[in-house]
């Protein structure tokens, strides 16, 4: 019997990535509502998905249009009630896992054990693909009154405020100083908007979350002279992420644009690079949110699901 080739999911994710990129649209760039149509996809439980999964399931239902949040392996619709539709094609969400594996060094019989990390996958519908689930699980066609501007200002205080970071103000250009530890920002005034203003000042605190003292994040090794470009997008994706939980738009910075091309290479180079920055910007995220205590919708760890259908191995 032929075997049926491995899926290479973690080349399936990048290549659907460096399309939208391409496209002219930035997948974790969400100028819309966390409700409805444009809220993160969520498991069917209510969870919301984390790193990869959010920004590539993201993907995929603005590309085919998928109207529902919510995201389900084929076993938790038949549970639901529901009935995936005839035709319809599932895409992967990826957990990590890991085994451990023992050596025997025949010349001295000592046994050694290492620990070994392996991606998985498993296969999940968008309930739009889906008939007969519970209303829930379809959005809602009637749109939330938008923020008033002092709701979104006190926001914004609330998340920025206990955030010890030295901001130092003037001048005409924005940059975080990871020697003296430091970001530099243009006032407010000469800003468009004020939320232009803290969609920059986000972006910066991004790379303040990985000063050697807080999160040491580091790509030189791995990314050689894309490191730095690398590292803009992760503070890109911690920019959106802060916008898009307050409410404020997230229009890429003129400044920042200048990346692009470079992300593109180190995707196109690295099929695991786009896994990489997303959880990067989930941990630089969730540390400048528990200055404030900021909770955003409850997540869980992205483990190995309990419940979900037979895996599909994923070549790493």
């Amino acid at each position: 019997m032929r075997q049926r080739p491995k899926r290479d999911v973690a080349q399936e994710i990048t290549n659907l990535i460096i399309n939208t990129i391409e496209a002219g649209t930035l997948p974790w760039r969400r100028p819309w509502k966390k409700t409805g149509m444009g809220g993160a996809p969520l498991r069917a439980a209510g969870v919301p998905y984390t790193g990869i999964n959010r920004l590539y399931l993201w993907a995929v239902a603005d590309h085919y249009g998928y109207g529902s949040r919510y995201w389900m392996t084929w076993r938790q619709a038949i549970e639901l009630g529901g009935q995936v539709r005839k035709g319809e094609t599932a895409e992967p969400s990826i957990y990590f896992n890991s085994t451990k594996k023992t050596a025997i060094d025949h010349a001295t019989g000592e046994e050694s054990s290492k620990t070994i990390r392996f991606m998985r996958a498993y296969s999940v519908f968008n309930a739009s693909q889906i008939d007969g689930l519970p209303p829930h699980f379809y959005p809602n066609p009637v749109p939330e009154a938008p923020p008033t501007p002092s709701q979104k200002a006190a926001a914004i205080e609330r998340f920025f405020a206990p955030i010890p970071a030295d901001i130092r103000l003037g001048g005409d250009r924005a940059f975080y100083s990871p020697g003296a530890d430091y970001i530099q920002l243009p006032h407010p005034n000469v800003f468009n908007t004020e939320d232009g203003f803290v969609a920059t000042k986000a972006h910066e605190l991004g790379h303040w979350s990985g000063h050697a003292s807080r999160l040491a994040r580091e790509f030189g090794k791995r990314f050689g002279d894309k490191a730095y470009a690398f590292e803009e997008l992760v503070a890109e994706q911690v920019s959106a992420r802060i916008c898009y939980e307050l409410g404020l738009p997230a229009d890429l910075h003129e400044s920042h644009a200048s990346y692009v091309s470079h992300w593109l290479e180190i995707l196109k180079a690295d099929k695991t690079a786009i896994i990489t920055a997303a959880a990067k910007a989930d941990q630089a995220f969730n540390h400048l949110a528990a200055y404030s205590g900021y909770q955003s919708e409850p997540v869980e760890d992205e483990g190995e699901e309990a419940d979900e259908t037979a895996p599909v191995p994923a070549c790493a």
